[in-house]
């Protein structure tokens, strides 16, 4: 059997390790690139992704100056040429380059506030900075702030992404931030017009974020957002369904108006599970029938309730269609949803399981299916 894909080895390893050596000898006088490729990789087995970036900012830091502004000098020599402005997304970088903002957080959260800043404003446009400027905001929140409302306005865009994903509520991996709304929404008033969709993307995810505590704040500064007209009809149309997506699931009434989705009108749902038992590893194949009494878009999408060792249920929610309801002529669909037994994410178990298809937010139909 193939050995499964490791993204630790992939991010981290003697390519990588040897082109760090040749950026930092080439940018730094008296950097032995030998001495450094040696002390990297013989870290890296015992040592797990993230755990790999804090090693790698160790084993060039032991090459710099103690002085953190010569060492951030010398971190700004060392760095290779910004990623392309002219693109729009997908440039995320690559983590080798966090180490700059490591060593900033390291060294120049406490007394160089100022010169670290500086630092991250160079480094994020190589490596997002979104990890490491989290501890300026607890740390020194009104300057940070401040700092960040001048790079909203930046020609950089990932500078002005780094303001919007740096303050995120939810950031994946991420320590937690102590903003709330009012210090962040400010900032992405003046990025959701943003011409990227990196941008806009990361706009999209705070909001979406932010829905987890404040869906009203956030369906009201969207509903602004329509009427300031600042952003592509196209592209605020994507951004709202992004940053709705977890509403959607839950089913919240007042997104599905914001999507043009009426969860109050009448509609039927027939639902027929093509086999009462299915084994793991095989296709849960159903159908459900839509019928309304006038045209009616419609989101639907279904539930599946995974039965648990411990006697609850876990459930997921999954699309299935976006689509027109028109009278005598009903919307008929079907889907083939393979349950995997090898999944790392989510282990499957035997039991009876419940399927739900949902309409516009609403539960329409429910039916059970065993899993053996």
């Amino acid at each position: 059997m193939a050995e499964k894909f490791s993204l630790k080895d992939h991010l981290f390893n003697v390519t990588t390790v040897a082109q760090l050596a040749h950026e930092y000898a080439s940018g730094v006088p008296g950097f032995d690139p030998a001495r450094f490729q040696k002390e990297a990789l013989a870290g890296f087995p015992e040592r797990e992704l993230m755990a790999r970036l804090d090693w790698l900012a160790d084993c060039v830091e032991a090459q710099l100056s103690n002085a953190f502004p010569d060492m951030a000098d010398q971190l700004e020599a060392a760095m290779p040429a910004p990623l392309d402005p002219g693109l729009k997304d997908d440039d995320f970088g690559q983590f080798i380059h966090a180490v700059p903002g490591i060593l900033a957080v390291r060294h120049g959260l406490e007394e160089h506030r100022e010169r670290a800043m500086a630092l991250l404003y160079r480094a994020t446009q190589r490596f997002s900075m979104e990890f490491y400027i989290r501890p300026f905001l607890n740390r020194w929140k009104a300057e940070t702030l401040a700092d960040l409302s001048v790079w909203a306005e930046d020609d950089n865009y990932h500078v002005r992404r780094l303001v919007s994903e740096g303050t995120r509520p939810k950031l994946p991996w991420a320590k937690a931030v102590t903003l709330t709304p009012e210090h962040t929404l400010p900032l992405l008033d003046r990025l959701h017009g943003d011409p990227t969709r990196y941008v806009t993307r990361s706009v999209a995810n705070h909001l979406n974020d932010l829905t987890k505590q404040h869906p009203d704040l956030v369906l009201d500064t969207l509903d602004g957002w329509q009427g300031q007209a600042a952003q592509q009809a196209k592209e605020l149309d994507w951004m709202t369904r992004h940053a709705l997506r977890t509403l959607i699931k839950q089913g919240h009434a007042g997104a599905m108006t914001a999507l043009g989705f009426d969860a109050d009108a009448p509609v039927t749902v027939d639902l027929e599970i093509a086999a009462p038992k299915i084994k793991i590893g095989d296709t849960l194949t159903f159908t459900c029938v839509i019928d309304a009494p006038a045209d009616l878009p419609v989101l639907v999408d279904y539930r599946i309730g995974f039965a648990r060792p411990d006697g609850k249920s876990g459930e997921k929610v999954f699309k299935l269609k976006q689509g027109q309801v028109r009278p005598g002529k009903p919307l008929t669909l079907k889907k083939a949803h393979k349950l995997k037994g090898d999944a790392t994410t989510f282990k499957l178990y035997a039991g009876t399981h419940a399927l739900t298809v949902q309409v516009n937010g609403v539960d329409r139909a429910t039916g059970a299916f065993e899993l053996v």
